[in-house]
């Protein structure tokens, strides 16, 4: 039986190392059998915006990002986010309110903070 993973990054890619290698690890479940969601909070869907160039660890984000866009992760981000940040195209990106995130997180087998 496949175990849902919710993989919820609040770091600010431009600050921290984290949130890069929070994505490399979601990537690596994601390729798995277990279903992954990616949860963006505060300043972190800028790790999906095109053209952001301060952010760290951007040389590994440029590696799997395209992969984690082919293997269509699931990317949730507050109700406002994809207004603020701009996602780039081919991302599957939703909104959701911080009540529907929250029921995410609880309902989700396995969740990682970073």
């Amino acid at each position: 039986m496949s175990l849902s993973v919710t993989v919820v990054i609040r770091t600010d890619p431009r600050k921290s190392h984290r949130a890069a290698e929070a994505l490399r690890i979601a990537l690596g479940l994601g390729a798995g059998e277990n279903p992954v969601t990616v949860v963006l909070l505060g300043k972190a869907p800028a790790l999906l915006s095109e053209g952001e160039d301060d952010l760290v660890d951007s040389e590994l984000l440029a590696k799997h990002l395209p992969v984690l866009k082919e293997l269509k992760v699931p990317f949730v981000v507050p109700s406002g986010a994809l207004t603020a940040f701009g996602p780039a195209p081919g991302f599957l990106t939703r909104e959701a309110s911080s009540v529907e995130i929250a029921r995410l997180i609880k309902q989700s087998d396995r969740v990682l903070v970073f």
